[in-house]
């Protein structure tokens, strides 16, 4: 037979309320006030919230510094150009103060005038010397393709026509501009072979009978335009 062993009764009261303090305690850590402010969500939003604000201001800051910088260097990048600018303008101007009477009298702007002319004569006298052998390889080039051709007996038909064309071109644009004739620059002359220079340098790509007749049509013209620029 087993013995049945009686406890006292103020210890099974104390047993049970040990018991349901326990349970209480345990119920109490899990519940959410009891996890403190850092599980909390108003807690999670309003740091958030904070912590948006704090990088908005360190970006803010980091624009407004950089923005800083770029204008005093922008402000220091010029500023030494356009003193330095003045200074030469006011040196100019004390030296032309300081300078004789003759140097002031001189006529600068003619003499700068004459200078551009001369300038444009050496430039249309190197431009004829150098279109004479160019004009003459590239009218030997097309003669012999119109050998290769059988078509050299054409060739006089239309450099004919170009110098007859050269001709009344010239008259017409003096007709039009009398001041041409006294003209120290040629213009008419000199637009009239670029744009036949322009209607020469297809030949290779037009139909057949162009090749032939058109390059040496505008042959005919600048030869006769070159004539009337050394006359």
């Amino acid at each position: 037979m087993m013995a049945t062993i009686t406890y006292p009764s103020h210890l099974l009261s104390a047993s049970s309320h040990l018991r349901t303090t326990t349970t209480k305690t345990g119920l109490g850590l899990h519940s959410p006030s009891f996890q403190g402010p850092e599980r909390s969500p108003h807690f999670l939003k309003a740091g958030s919230s904070h912590l948006g604000v704090k990088l908005n201001g360190v970006f803010q800051k980091t624009r407004l510094n950089i923005s800083c910088a770029v204008n005093m260097a922008a402000g220091q990048s010029g500023d030494p150009e356009k003193i330095n600018f003045d200074h030469l303008m006011n040196k100019a101007r004390k030296l032309w103060d300081r300078s004789p009477q003759p140097v002031k009298s001189f006529p600068w702007k003619r003499a700068l005038e004459n200078f551009i002319q001369l300038i444009l004569d050496l430039f249309v006298m190197v431009v004829k010397y150098l279109c004479v052998p160019l004009l003459a390889v590239s009218s030997l080039s097309e003669m012999s393709y119109c050998a290769h051709q059988k078509k050299l007996f054409l060739v006089p038909i239309p450099l004919l026509i170009g110098i007859v064309v050269a001709g009344v071109v010239k008259e017409t644009a003096l007709e039009l501009s009398p001041l041409l004739k006294d003209a120290e620059v040629p213009w008419h002359l000199i637009v009239t072979a670029i744009v036949f220079t322009l209607i020469k340098l297809p030949g290779p790509y037009y139909p057949y009978w162009g090749r032939i007749f058109i390059p040496h049509f505008a042959n005919g013209v600048l030869w006769r335009t070159l004539l009337f620029a050394f006359s």
